[in-house]
C-alpha cells in the first residue's frame, strides 16, 4: 500500500480495499489515517481516501445501492488538527476539533467581535420568520421545526459580507461564487431547528428546479455571531456531537452524497436564555445564481 508522495495521489480500488480490510480488522479511523501518512500519502489525499472508503462502505450497506446518489466533489480544508492554525487570507483561524466521518471541523476565531456585531446589526432590520425549502415545489414554506427569524444577504452585498465570503473561500478551498448568500438567523428564547439535512433530497419532485441554480449543496458552514446565556448548541445525532455556540467560532461539515449515509443530520437545540445569532453559508457544486 506504499504510495510515493506527490502533488496528485489517486484513490485506487486497491487503496479502498485496503482501508476496508483494515476497518474490518478493527483498526480505528485515526490509526488508518496515520498509516496512510506513514506510507507517503499527503494528509489531504489520505482524508479523501478515508472519506471515499467510508462512503463506499455506507453505500454497500444500503438495501438498494442504486438509489444512493453519486459522490460529488466537496470543499477541502488544508491538513490540520486540533490546535493548528490555518491561513484564511486576511487572518489566521484556529482548528478546535476535527472529525473524519463526516468531514467536520470546528474553527475558532473565524470572525472578530466587530465582524459578528456588524453582521447582526446589518441583518436586524431585515429579519422575518425563517422559511425552509419546499422540496415538493422548489419554493419556500413555513416549517414548524424551524422557529427562528432570518434574512439573506446577496453575495458580496457590502464590504463586510465580501470580506467574510473571501475568507471562507480561502479557508475551504471552494470558489466564493459557489456559495449561497450568507443567511443570518436569530434564535430567541425557546427557538430551535430540529434535526435535518441540508442537502436537497433527490427523490423529491421540486429538487430538479432547485439544482438548476448551482447544483446540489455539498457543505455547510455555521458561524456563531452571538452566544445565548443558555442552550442553543448545534447537535449531530448520528455522531453524538454537540457544538456549543461561541461568538466568532464556526462549525463546517461536508456531504459528498445527498443521502443519510453522509451522517450529517444536525439541528439547533432550543435556546433557554438570551439569544443566539448565527450566519450560515451553504456551498453548492457550481456557481450559485
Amino acid at each position: 500500500m506504499k504510495q510515493q508522495a506527490n502533488n496528485f495521489q489517486a484513490v485506487t480500488p486497491e487503496v479502498l480495499a485496503w482501508i476496508a480490510a483494515e476497518t474490518a480488522l478493527g483498526r480505528s479511523p485515526d490509526a488508518i489515517f496515520t498509516a496512510l501518512q506513514e506510507a507517503g500519502w499527503q494528509p489531504a489525499a489520505a482524508r479523501q481516501a478515508m472519506q471515499l472508503a467510508a462512503q463506499e462502505a455506507c453505500a454497500l450497506a444500503q438495501p438498494q445501492p442504486s438509489a444512493v446518489p453519486a459522490t460529488a466533489a466537496v470543499p477541502c480544508v488544508a491538513a490540520a488538527g486540533p490546535g493548528d492554525t490555518l491561513d484564511a487570507g486576511d487572518k489566521w483561524v484556529t482548528v478546535l476539533q476535527r472529525r473524519q466521518d463526516p468531514e467536520l471541523l470546528v474553527f475558532g476565531h473565524l470572525l472578530s467581535v466587530a465582524e459578528c456585531e456588524g453582521l447582526v446589526e446589518a441583518a436586524r432590520p431585515r429579519l422575518s420568520r425563517s422559511l425552509t425549502v419546499d422540496l415538493k415545489t422548489g419554493g419556500e414554506e413555513l416549517n414548524a421545526d424551524r422557529t427562528s427569524q432570518g434574512m439573506f444577504f446577496t453575495r458580496s452585498e457590502n464590504a463586510l459580507v465580501q470580506r467574510v465570503e473571501a475568507r471562507i473561500a480561502r479557508l475551504l478551498n471552494w470558489p466564493a461564487q459557489n456559495g449561497e448568500g450568507l443567511q443570518v438567523l436569530r434564535y430567541a428564547r425557546g427557538a430551535e431547528y430540529k434535526p435535518h439535512y441540508d442537502y436537497f433530497d433527490p427523490a423529491e419532485p421540486g429538487t430538479p428546479a432547485i439544482l438548476q441554480r448551482g447544483g446540489q449543496r455539498v457543505a455547510t458552514l455555521i458561524m456563531y455571531l452571538h452566544e445565548p446565556a443558555e442552550g442553543g448548541a448545534t447537535v449531530f445525532p448520528d455522531i453524538g456531537l454537540r457544538v456549543p455556540p461561541q461568538r466568532g467560532s464556526a462549525v463546517f461539515f461536508s456531504y459528498a452524497r445527498a443521502h443519510p449515509s453522509s451522517r450529517t443530520l444536525h439541528g439547533g437545540e432550543p435556546v433557554h436564555a438570551g439569544e443566539k445569532w448565527i450566519a450560515t453559508q451553504w456551498l453548492r457544486e457550481r456557481k450559485f445564481s
